[in-house]
């Protein structure tokens, strides 16, 4: 199967899956489920081997969220989100070069909500789909940006997640870590570059219920 119809059958289970989420957490109006929309800061890393010096990406992420079960104490929770990822390498011998990765995915996290008064513990795990590639050079031997070879990394990748939010309202402030179980080179070319690098990525991020009662 091509790149093109894997990107078209996960965006069509994508969008399903979102709006069967997002639908069942809005089906009543007195319903406590939340559903909504968020966003924020990403600062990814790849933890790349053998490098001078290593940055974190600054990126985001953004989509939508809804709780497939709700009590006063627990939720199971969905989400669909277009998150950035990556890193700035250093490397130093034999040649004085920068390497930015910028890499974006397609992640759709899967969490149990633990519900502490405003505060609400997020426990789960994620799967994502890259949808696209760079890579930037800066030194003394290249100089420029292109697009990354997609059979040089893996398409999908999966991991664990957890974190914490704070709910004011209709307003939840949240930080979350994603670590990433998968190993993103797949091709010899990628592993000189990156090696065994996973996915890392902290987040910051305001979400809006907007199923939430007036």
């Amino acid at each position: 199967m091509t790149s093109k119809n894997n990107i078209l059958l996960l965006t069509l289970f994508s969008t399903l899956l979102a709006c069967v989420t997002f639908q069942s957490a809005t089906a009543q109006g007195n319903s406590t489920r939340r559903a909504g929309i968020k966003g924020g800061l990403n600062v990814s890393n790849l933890f790349v081997d053998n490098v001078s010096d290593e940055n974190a990406r600054l990126g985001y992420n953004v989509g939508i969220f809804g709780e497939l079960v709700s009590s006063e104490s627990f939720a199971l929770q969905a989400e669909l989100l277009f998150s950035t990822k990556g890193s700035t390498n250093q490397y130093g011998s034999p040649f004085n070069q920068e390497i930015k990765y910028n890499l974006n995915y397609i992640d759709l996290p899967l969490l149990a909500v633990f519900k502490l008064g405003a505060v609400d513990f997020h426990l789960g795990g994620y799967a994502s789909y890259l949808v696209g590639s760079t890579i930037a050079y800066k030194g003394d031997f290249i100089n420029g940006v292109d697009q990354i070879d997609k059979d040089n990394l893996k398409s999908f990748d999966y991991g664990l997640v957890g974190g914490l939010a704070v709910n004011f309202g209709a307003l939840q402030v949240g930080a979350r870590y994603n670590y990433g179980l998968v190993k993103i080179a797949d091709s010899n070319a990628a592993e000189v570059l990156i090696g065994d690098s996973k996915n890392s990525v902290a987040q910051l991020y305001l979400a809006i219920n907007l199923n939430s009662k007036r």
